[in-house]
């Protein structure tokens, strides 16, 4: 195990584990709440994945009972339109980060995911949660509609569910949650990290450059019509047949062996 950062008062802590970097959100005394510096150190762990070739997915965890409870209510109230703009600004930024990092991002989800925690999780590329997990937008119950939430949440999971938890603030449980398409599966909770683990360490079986492609590709093409759609998908599969992991891989396949991966 590599990269493991040991400072206590580290809101998000990193280590590297057999290829998968595992970023934990580390402030249960404030739910994990997404202030503003969190957002910073997240970020700043976000940018060092990027380009570290040793990491081929990234995890996103939280310490105790609460995955995140969304932007801390506090620093919004005592903050001035500036700062306020400041903060969700720096949210959409983190978001974003995690959609273009060129590699894979599973959320493993422990507790309870509201407003902003639930956003962080809608993009992830993909979230594991356990039985006793929890995802709401309860914004509406306190005057701040979860607007910035909203977009990630409706992107995860059929309009009509996105607006009912919008509108009435009501948690959806775990199982709900795999339902509508906001986590990728359930698992039991004392197995959470460890399926967590599983799921990544088959990803990364994979070329990293092939996965940076396919994630690329998904989402450069998964808002568009079919036509446009194709025309991107088309254009991408043709690059990706030219890397030399491809011709690798094909070979290996019709070889009947165990490719040997180059990473581009």
């Amino acid at each position: 195990m590599t990269g493991v950062s040991t400072e206590a008062t580290d809101l998000v802590l990193d280590e590297i584990e057999d290829g998968v970097s595992i970023l934990t959100l580390n402030n249960p005394r404030r739910r994990n709440a997404v202030s503003s510096q969190l957002l910073s150190r997240l970020k700043e762990k976000l940018d060092a994945v990027a380009v570290n070739d040793e990491v081929r997915v990234v995890i996103i965890r939280a310490e105790g009972p609460v995955y995140s409870s969304g932007h801390d209510l506090k620093e919004l109230l005592e903050g001035d339109e500036a700062n306020n703009a400041h903060v969700f600004g720096m949210a959409t930024v983190v978001m974003e980060a995690i959609r273009l990092l060129p590699q894979p991002v599973i959320a493993e989800v422990g507790g309870l995911a509201t407003a902003a925690g639930c956003q962080l999780v809608a993009s992830c590329d993909m979230a594991v949660a356990s039985e006793e997990a929890r995802f709401a937008t309860p914004g509406v119950r306190n005057g701040l509609f979860c607007i910035t939430p909203g977009v990630a949440l409706a992107r995860a999971v059929p309009q009509k569910k996105a607006m009912e938890m919008l509108l009435t603030g009501m948690p959806i449980s775990a199982n709900e949650a795999l339902q509508f398409g906001l986590v990728s599966r359930v698992v039991p909770a004392e197995e959470l990290h460890e399926q967590t683990m599983e799921l990544a360490q088959h990803v990364s079986a994979a070329s990293s450059y092939t996965l940076a492609i396919g994630k690329r590709s998904f989402y450069a093409q998964i808002g568009l019509d079919y036509g446009p759609a194709y025309e991107v998908a088309e254009k991408l599969m043709t690059e990706n047949m030219q890397a030399h992991d491809a011709h690798e891989g094909i070979d290996a396949f019709l070889s009947k062996r165990q490719p040997e991966w180059r990473d581009r």
